[in-house]
């Protein structure tokens, strides 16, 4: 046989199997839409929230009954997902995809049958509540007539929302509880007050009022009921236990890593990173401990500098009046440096606005960032800062200004807004893949931001400043240390007081922060575990990457690199950023 036959015969077969994989693809792309579909016509509120609009004027039926439909739904769906899809026909891609929309059906599953949010955490109606309506208002990019009249639609709903969780809630653990309680003192504040400075004003005013109106009895009722609870029946169980935590912690990551490995893995870096912090602090010992004799370098001695140090680098903060004025004054610079050291292209048009966060979405963090919606990327960002509510205590104030002083108010942006969460979700919404814009891995978002932190410094961010390494690490250590707190508080007897002493003594967090996270280790099993496995993730794939690369490894080329394929889970990313280095940037 020639060899141009054979040449044509391979060019042939090339082009059947590209053909093959090409229909494949589309099976799956159309499964999926159709899994969408039957999604949103049951949970309204999901369709919002991933930006199809639809829907909007509808709510969830959140019954028991319904609830039951959500999980036959999840369990149709994975049994039908290899009878009518040839896996083996898949382009590579679309086999990742494949195994992403697999696995989120299994965890979806497991969550249905072994957790019980509806019964047993009050905050799960909040989205319902509060979440339903203002997304509506701030991100839907529908003309602002459409979206106040969804919004009306919705809010005449509430009265429904909370009796149902009236009439389901049963014993909920009091930390979750006093959390549920503030945050629905702020929904009554949303709908008094609140949404109509959001709406100006509208010939729609009449209709917003009356409905408001309905709402804010209804959850003044429901704030009797949640304070009741407190007195009555707060006594639910939140620890997950071993057995429990270890399975959804796998579901979670799905980061080929176990419970105990991460632990392993967490312990190790916690040692490093406090030993990188004492190098730091007994730098500037001598400018923030003037005529003090430095302690002796032992554990104690060095646990003694890094404490005196952070503390009187904290002192270095704003007030709270100006908390929000500092943020935003953040941006610019770290912007400007992104782009003068080519740490890769900043999203054109800039979409990120920086907010004060609403009272409703207070109670655990300082700050978020809320992305524009996957489908309907074109919205607005928010980065959003809490200031210290009104009703906190000067003593309080001052130790939360002191966590978010100046220099770690610089650490909070590049990890919320730039490169973080805002640059990586804006290149998320770009990608082609609709499975991987809707199923986003919170291992990959959560560890990139924490990646970038170090990354910026590296990389000569704050010209060397070692106030502002301090802060950094310290930042680090925290997602280090949630990770311990995280697997001991649901694995082990930890109590409240030997979580409360390793965060302060250990990882030098303050009062105010250290109670903060306790209770949102109680809140959130496993998410607090995201932020260090998705870091170690991206950090060692960088190292890996720049050996095998050498002198053509370029810093810009390697971050777009990674961020090209959407939020996938971190097992896949090696594969995908080989290959997309292999083309130009």
């Amino acid at each position: 046989m020639s060899k141009p036959l054979i040449s044509a015969i391979v060019a042939f077969l090339c082009l059947m199997t590209s053909a093959i994989a090409q229909d494949a693809d589309a099976k799956l792309d159309a499964f999926f839409r159709s899994h969408l579909e039957e999604s949103f016509r049951m949970r309204p509120l999901e369709a919002t929230m991933l930006g199809d609009h639809r829907f909007d004027h509808l709510m969830d039926d959140i019954s028991a009954d319904a609830r039951k439909g959500w999980l036959e739904h999840y369990r149709k769906q994975l049994a039908r997902l290899p009878q009518e899809l040839a896996y083996d026909k898949l382009s590579r891609n679309s086999q990742i995809d494949f195994e992403i929309l697999k696995d989120e059906l299994l965890r979806n599953i497991w969550l249905a049958e072994n957790t019980r949010p509806f019964e047993e955490d009050p905050r799960t109606y909040g989205s319902y509540i509060s979440d339903s309506v203002y997304t509506l208002l701030t991100q839907s990019t529908l003309p602002k007539e459409t979206n106040l009249k969804n919004a009306i639609s919705r809010i005449a709903e509430i009265p429904r929302i909370v009796k149902t969780a009236r009439e389901t809630l049963r014993d909920s653990p009091p930390s979750i509880l006093e959390t549920a309680i503030l945050q629905n003192r702020g929904a009554i504040g949303l709908y008094e007050k609140g949404i109509f400075e959001l709406v100006g004003e509208s010939p729609q005013l009449d209709q917003l009022r009356a409905v408001c109106a309905a709402a804010v009895t209804a959850l003044n009722e429901h704030q009797v009921f949640l304070e009741d609870s407190r007195r009555l029946r707060a006594n639910g169980e939140w620890r997950l236990g071993r057995e429990r935590f270890a399975q959804k912690l796998e579901l979670v990551l799905n980061a080929g890593m176990n419970a105990d490995q991460v632990l392993v893995d967490a312990e190790q870096e916690f040692v490093r990173v406090q030993r990188e912090m004492y190098v730091v602090s007994r730098q500037l010992w001598s400018q923030y401990a003037p005529g003090k004799v430095l302690p002796p370098d032992d554990d104690a001695g060095r646990r003694e500098t890094i404490a005196i140090v952070t503390k009187a680098v904290s002192q270095e903060h704003g007030s709270p009046e100006s908390l929000i004025t500092d943020a935003r004054a953040t941006v610019g610079k770290i912007q400007e440096f992104i782009r003068a050291k080519d740490i890769l292209r900043l999203p054109e048009p800039d979409r990120c606005q920086v907010i004060e966060m609403p009272e409703f979405r207070r109670g655990n963090s300082l700050a978020y960032l809320e992305s524009a919606l996957p489908l309907d990327p074109s919205g607005v960002s928010s980065y959003a800062v809490s200031p210290p509510p009104a009703d906190w205590g000067a003593d309080r104030v001052r130790s939360f200004l002191e966590e978010y002083n100046q220099h770690m108010l610089q650490v909070l942006t590049i990890h919320e807004a730039y490169p973080g969460h805002y640059v990586q979700l804006e290149y998320s919404n770009r990608c082609p893949s609709l499975i991987r814009k809707v199923l986003q891995s919170g291992v990959f978002i959560e560890g990139w931001a924490v990646y970038t932190e170090q990354m910026m410094l590296d990389q000569g961010y704050g010209d060397g400043s070692l106030p502002l390494r301090l802060n950094q690490l310290k930042f680090y250590l925290r997602a280090v240390a949630n990770t311990i707190l995280d697997h001991k508080m649901h694995c082990t007897e930890m109590t409240d007081d030997e979580a409360f002493q390793f965060l302060t003594e250990g990882a030098y967090q303050s009062e105010g922060e250290a109670k903060l996270k306790i209770i949102r280790a109680k809140q959130s099993s496993t998410q607090l575990s995201t932020y260090f496995v998705g870091r170690m993730a991206h950090y060692r794939l960088r190292q890996q990457i720049q050996r095998e690369m050498g002198e053509a490894f370029e810093l810009g080329r390697f971050h777009e690199a990674v961020l090209d394929h959407g939020s996938v889970p971190m097992k896949y990313l090696p594969e995908l950023v080989r290959t997309r280095l292999k083309s130009a940037r």
